[in-house]
C-alpha cells in the first residue's frame, strides 16, 4: 500500500499496534521518526570495479572517496545484479533480482511496477522526506511512462529523473548542440560553464538544507549534534560517469600531463571479438571521475559543517562494471583489469562493483569485508540499520548486510549470487548469458549455444583458466542451481536457447 504524506503518521501507529498485540517491541521496531537517521545514497553510473583509489586506481585521483572508506565499510566483493544499468536500479529499489521484476534490458521494455513497495516508500512511510536526483532511467519513454517517475515511487522530490539514460551533454544547458530536447529536466537554471555533477550537488545539499529547516533542530540521542528533526532519504544517483565523456579543461590536461609523465599509451587485450583497454590512462575520463569524487567531498563537507555527520548513513556505489571492453581496438574509456570483461559482460569486470558503507558510531572504521554483497542487499540493509521493520515479502532477494557491518558475523547465509543478462548488447559478444556464483566458485552459461565455464575466483580472480572440463561435478551441481532459479523466478529467456 503508498501512503500519501499525511497518511505517515497514521501508518507509524498501525503499525506500532500491531507489534505490540504481537509482544514485539514497538520502540526497536518503529523508531521514532526524529531519532531516525538520516541517509545518502551515492550511486554512480558505470564507475569500474577499480576506478577509484582505494579500490586500486593509480592513475585516477580520488581523495574524498578514499577518505569515506577510510571512515567506513569498503567491500571488495560487492555485485551489481546486472551488468548494466536500468535492472541493477530496480534491484536496489525493490530488493529482487531484475527478472523476478521484469527489468533485464539496459533501456527499459517495461515500468517499474508500481505493485512493488519501494525503498523509499518504505522510508517515506516511517516519516522520511525522500528526494531523488540524477538519473532514473526505470520508465519507457514518453506517455507510456507517466507516472512512473520517481514521484510515483516513492519520493518527495525529483529533480532530473526521467526516462533517459544520459545527458547529451555535461555542460549546460546539458544537451547536445542543435537537440531541441532537453535532456535533463529541472536544471533550466543554470548558466554556461556549469557542470551537471556539480549542479546535481548543490541541488542535494539545497534540499538537505531545506529539510533541516523546515523541520526544526533537535538534540539526537544517536549523534550528539544537531539532526534535522524529519530525517531525509537522499538518492543521488550521478549520470557521471557514463557517455559522453567530458570534464573540465583543468582537470584534463593535469591527466594529460600525468599520463605524459607516466609515459601512458592507449593499449588493449582481445577478449572474444572485443578489445579490453589495459590500463586506465584516459585524462577525460580521469577529469570525470575526478569531478565526481570531488562532489563527493562536498556532500561529506556539508554533513560536517553542518553538524549532521555523525547521525547521516552515507552508502557508495556503482549500478555495473565500466566501460572497458567494446568493439573498438583501443578498448573502453577505462581499464577493469585485472577483472575479465567490462559493463554489458557477466564476467566479473561487469557486474563486480565499488561499493562502500558508513555508519557513524556503529562500523569500525578503515574496515574491509571480502564477503560478496550484491545491490539487492541495499534494501533490507537500509531498513534494519535505521530499525524499522524488514519487508521479506518484498525485498526477497536481498539480504541485510547489518551483521557485517557491526561484525557481528564474516559471512551471510546465501547459498549463492546469480545474474541473468537475456540480451543481445552491442558492447560484448557473449551475447544473450548468466552467471552464478557459489562460494570461491562462479559458473557462466551462454544461452546461444549452453556452453559453460566454470572459474575458482579466489585464485583465478581474472577468471582466464576454465575449470569445466577438470570439475565436471562441480559445474553440473552449479548449472542445476542456475536453472533452477531461472524457473523459480520466471526470469525472461531469449529464443536462442532452450533449458537443458
Amino acid at each position: 500500500m503508498k501512503l500519501k504524506p499525511i497518511l505517515r503518521t497514521v501508518a507509524i501507529l498501525c503499525l506500532a499496534t500491531v507489534f505490540s498485540h504481537a509482544g514485539i517491541s514497538t520502540l526497536a521496531k518503529v523508531p521514532s521518526s526524529t531519532s531516525l537517521p538520516n541517509i545518502v545514497f551515492i550511486l554512480v553510473d558505470d564507475l569500474g570495479s577499480n576506478d577509484v583509489g582505494c579500490f586500486g586506481s593509480t592513475f585516477h585521483e580520488t581523495p574524498h572517496i578514499d577518505q569515506l572508506a577510510s571512515e567506513g565499510m569498503r567491500f571488495s566483493n560487492a555485485y551489481a545484479a546486472s551488468p548494466v544499468c536500468s535492472p541493477t536500479r530496480a534491484s536496489i529499489l525493490t530488493g529482487k533480482y531484475p527478472g523476478r521484476v521484469n527489468f533485464w534490458r539496459a533501456s527499459p521494455t517495461e515500468n517499474l511496477p508500481h505493485e512493488e513497495v519501494t525503498l523509499p516508500e518504505a522510508l517515506q512511510e516511517a516519516g522520511y522526506r525522500t528526494a531523488h536526483l540524477g538519473k532514473w532511467h526505470m520508465q519507457l519513454h514518453g506517455e507510456k511512462g507517466k507516472g512512473h517517475e520517481p514521484q510515483g515511487h516513492g519520493y518527495d522530490v525529483n529533480i532530473a529523473g526521467h526516462d533517459s539514460g544520459g545527458p547529451g551533454s555535461y555542460f549546460f544547458p546539458y544537451q547536445k548542440t542543435g537537440s531541441p530536447r532537453n535532456d535533463v529536466p529541472d536544471m533550466e537554471d543554470g548558466k554556461p560553464g556549469d557542470f551537471l555533477t556539480d549542479a546535481l550537488t548543490s541541488k542535494a545539499i539545497k534540499f538537505m538544507q531545506e529539510t533541516t529547516r523546515s523541520t526544526g533542530s533537535t538534540s539526537s540521542p544517536q549523534a550528539g549534534s544537531g539532526q534535522a528533526q524529519q530525517p531525509f532519504f537522499v538518492s543521488l544517483w550521478y549520470y557521471a560517469v557514463h557517455t559522453p565523456v567530458m570534464g573540465k579543461e583543468e582537470e584534463i590536461a593535469k591527466y594529460q600531463k600525468k599520463a605524459e609523465a607516466l609515459e601512458l599509451a592507449a593499449d588493449s587485450i582481445q577478449e572474444g571479438e572485443r578489445y579490453s583497454r589495459k590500463q586506465q590512462d584516459n585524462p577525460i575520463y580521469a577529469a570525470m571521475v575526478e569531478s565526481m569524487d570531488e562532489n563527493v567531498g562536498r556532500i561529506l563537507d556539508y554533513l560536517q559543517e553542518s553538524g549532521l555527520a555523525d547521525n547521516t548513513i552515507v552508502v557508495f556505489m556503482s549500478d555495473n562494471g565500466g566501460l572497458s571492453t567494446i568493439s573498438s581496438e583501443k578498448g573502453g574509456v577505462t581499464s577493469s583489469l585485472p577483472l575479465r570483461g567490462g559493463k554489458a559482460w557477466v564476467y566479473e569486470g561487469g557486474i563486480r562493483v565499488p561499493m562502500i558503507i558508513k555508519w557513524p558510531g556503529v562500523t569500525p572504521k578503515g574496515r574491509l569485508c571480502d564477503t560478496p554483497v550484491i545491490s539487492t542487499d541495499v534494501y533490507p540493509t537500509l531498513l534494519e540499520m535505521v530499525g524499522l521493520p524488514l519487508r521479506p515479502k518484498q525485498h526477497l532477494d536481498g539480504l541485510s548486510l547489518k551483521p557485517l557491518l557491526t561484525r557481528d558475523q564474516d559471512t551471510l547465509d546465501r547459498d549463492a549470487l546469480y545474474f541473468h543478462f537475456p540480451q543481445d548488447h552491442h558492447i560484448n559478444s557473449m551475447g544473450p548469458s548468466a552467471a552464478v556464483r557459489a562460494g570461491d566458485y562462479k559458473l557462466v552459461e551462454r544461452f546461444s549455444d549452453g556452453a559453460v565455464e566454470l572459474f575458482n575466483l579466489k585464485e583465478d580472480e581474472g577468471e582466464h583458466h576454465d575449470l569445466s572440463e577438470t570439475m565436471p561435478e562441480m559445474t553440473e551441481s552449479l548449472k542445476i542451481m542456475l536453472h533452477q532459479w531461472r524457473k523459480e523466478t520466471d526470469a525472461y529467456m531469449p529464443a536462442v536457447q532452450a533449458e537443458k
